[in-house]
């Protein structure tokens, strides 16, 4: 039996792995999957596999290439869910703030530096036009710490999932003007590469269990009312997102994705040239 240390977001993208964990699929194939929620996202994520709290984690394309290509010593070893992600853009509920031109100059909070929503943000802007050096950020943690940050002024907008942040438009804590949506598939799994070179086959393994889970869960017709349970979400707005979302049930590569999220942060000046040369040597 191995034990491996994973990391994601307590987030209904997850649902196959918490499964496939309590229903003890890895262990009867000799993993020991330790799952600890990383409310603090993929920032936190880089973070902990970095200082080696962490041995795999599931998390956003973006932000787990570009650590990556700024050295992080990691690989991808594949795309968990193919559709990309909504992130809801949230003003403070009692702002005069109607639209995306009312935020120029305004500050974003944001969960960490590296983020999906510090990356976003900056996607955001560059659509509109804006220029993104002039960008402003307040760090916050997690998703509690930006409505905290919205309802206090300290910033103006948060970028997060729409889904998830839903309950809390409705309990007026904030208040969704409009979305940006990933241009590539939102996430992906990675591994440190110590423990890439010596658990590959238990790996492969690990991925093709999530993605049968995935599977069986995708055409469960009870799936809707177990995810609105778990997490606390509507029925309705559950069946939107399933509508929307696809995992990765065979384990297929998607290089066209890490290509258009290379393409998009060396053009917000995110990356520098230099760090995406040779970039599917560096990534796989």
């Amino acid at each position: 039996m191995i034990g491996l240390k994973i990391g994601g977001v307590p987030e209904h993208f997850n649902l196959p792995w918490r499964m496939a964990i309590e229903e003890g699929k890895f262990r009867a194939e000799g993993i020991q999957l330790h799952w600890s929620d990383m409310g603090g996202g993929t920032g936190q994520m880089i973070r902990g596999l970095e200082n080696k709290t962490l041995d795999v984690a599931v998390l956003l394309t973006e932000g787990i290439t570009k650590a990556i290509l700024q050295g992080l010593d990691a690989k991808i070893i594949q795309v968990y869910v193919t559709t990309p992600l909504r992130w809801g853009i949230h003003v403070p509920y009692k702002s005069d703030i109607d639209n995306v031109d009312d935020l120029k100059g305004k500050t974003f909070a944001i969960s960490r530096e590296g983020s999906g929503s510090h990356l976003m943000a900056y996607v955001r802007a560059s659509q509109e036009g804006w220029d993104t050096s002039e960008l402003k950020f307040n760090v916050i943690g997690d998703v509690y710490g930006g409505l905290w940050a919205l309802e206090n002024n300290e910033a103006q907008a948060f970028l997060w999932e729409k889904y998830t942040t839903h309950p809390y438009t409705e309990q007026k804590k904030c208040r969704y003007i409009d979305e940006v949506v990933t241009p590539w598939p939102c996430f992906v799994i990675a591994v440190r590469n110590e423990v890439y070179e010596k658990y590959q086959p238990e790996l492969r393994k690990m991925c093709e269990i999530v993605n049968q889970k995935a599977q069986t869960l995708k055409k469960n017709e009870n799936v809707a009312d177990l995810i609105s349970w778990r997490y606390n979400l509507r029925h309705g707005q559950v069946q939107n997102w399933l509508n929307e979302t696809e995992w990765n049930y065979d384990g297929i590569e998607y290089p066209l994705a890490f290509e258009k999220a290379i393409s998009y942060l060396t053009k917000l000046n995110l990356l520098k040239p230099e760090d995406a040369e040779n970039w599917r040597a560096k990534l796989f």
